[in-house]
């Protein structure tokens, strides 16, 4: 009888165990690596911006594994290519929570996010640092998601208050028409009009009528014109504007492709303004710039990009919420210590998401010179 009792003991520890690893190995946690799932453009649509955003936190990541990990355990980033389009985001997703995974990482595109978001939206599962700027993210609704940069509506903002400085009221707005575009219409719509600034012209662009929709915004004497869009498709609004005559101020959203456009254009670029939200990706005075440059050159990817160095602050601001969990990391601890993150200096570059679910408010303005390079 004693032996029983003894062998039934045994078992029930053994079973407690046995579910400890179980839930453990479900929350994507295991005593040697933490596995985080991310759905991205790797290639098609949203590649030239999400691929560099996705190499950029890989180098990071790489950079604490070789150092040991996390307190032991190595981050494991698994990432699967949903080619731009939002449903292969959605069935991404599910083989990624499926799998087992601490939470969702650096997702690309506001119609990707909203894809997936239904996934996780009832669970404590979270989606971390999303390429992605449509306002309603950092919202109620969308309680699940944290993001490092801002939303379209503080974008606006910026574009408004420079624009003002020159004397510049009237603008004219030339978009997409895909779900991206639409989202940072929308902000750019409400906040430009609250700040003062008087929308002459709205005109979509799409394939063949780009030049129409340049010829609609012109026609309406605008003092500067703002272009939602990708860098492609930016890049042939902006030669047009400029064969037309207008030589005021032109303004584009971060999504458009800050260097990706100064490429493109070259010379024909000057006066071309591109928010970023994030230094300079040339800049070693920043400690986080100077990593990247070190991490870009020993990997050989060539010269980073604000989107590469996106990718990287938002994998060195997860690394440190990981370090800052005193136990076992799980879900819930890693929501506690990312929002424990009060004013942290990553590398000379500030996160605050105390209270908030968005860690930075950084906008700044760049300039494409006449030698098609990027300023500040």
């Amino acid at each position: 009888m004693k032996n029983i009792k003894s062998l039934a003991r045994s078992l029930m520890v053994a079973a407690l165990a046995l579910a400890s690893v179980a839930a453990q190995a479900q929350d994507g946690v295991s005593k040697t690596s933490i596995v985080l799932g991310q759905s991205v453009a790797l290639t098609g649509p949203g590649s030239a911006l999400a691929l560099p955003f996705h190499q950029g936190a890989k180098l990071y990541f790489d950079r604490v594994n070789a150092a040991g990990g996390v307190n032991g355990r190595k981050i494991e980033l698994v990432t699967l290519d949903d080619r731009g389009n939002a449903q292969q985001t959605a069935a991404n997703t599910k083989k990624l929570l499926d799998q087992g995974i601490l939470s969702l990482f650096g997702y690309y595109g506001s119609p990707q996010v909203t894809a997936a978001y239904p996934m996780i939206r009832d669970g404590d599962v979270l989606m971390f640092a999303p390429m992605s700027a449509a306002d309603e993210f950092r919202g109620a609704m969308y309680g699940n998601v944290y993001s490092i940069r801002p939303g379209y509506s503080e974008e606006a903002a910026a574009i408004t208050r420079h624009a003002e400085t020159l004397g510049a009221r009237r603008l004219a707005i030339l978009h997409g028409n895909d779900s991206e575009s639409l989202a940072a219409l929308d902000s750019a719509q409400r906040t430009m009009s609250s700040l003062g600034a008087n929308v002459v012209a709205n005109a979509v662009m799409s394939s063949g009528s780009i030049a129409n929709s340049v010829d609609k915004a012109v026609a309406a004497k605008p003092e500067s014109v703002l272009v939602i869009g990708d860098s492609n498709t930016a890049a042939s609004a902006v030669r047009d504007i400029r064969a037309k005559g207008f030589r005021g101020p032109i303004y584009g959203f971060s999504n458009t492709g800050e260097s990706l456009l100064a490429e493109e254009l070259g010379s024909i670029g000057a006066g071309v303004v591109v928010v970023r939200v994030v230094p300079k990706s040339d800049t070693p005075k920043v400690a986080v710039v100077r990593d990247l440059l070190a991490d870009a050159e020993a990997a050989k990817l060539g010269k980073p990009n604000v989107y590469m160095l996106e990718g990287y602050i938002a994998a060195r601001v997860y690394s440190e919420a990981l370090r800052r969990i005193q136990r076992d990391p799980n879900r819930a601890r890693l929501k506690k210590a990312i929002e424990g993150l009060d004013d942290v200096n990553v590398g000379g570059f500030r996160v605050h998401f105390a209270e908030d679910r968005v860690a930075s408010r950084m906008v700044e303005l760049s300039l494409i010179d006449s030698q098609g390079k990027v300023r500040e």
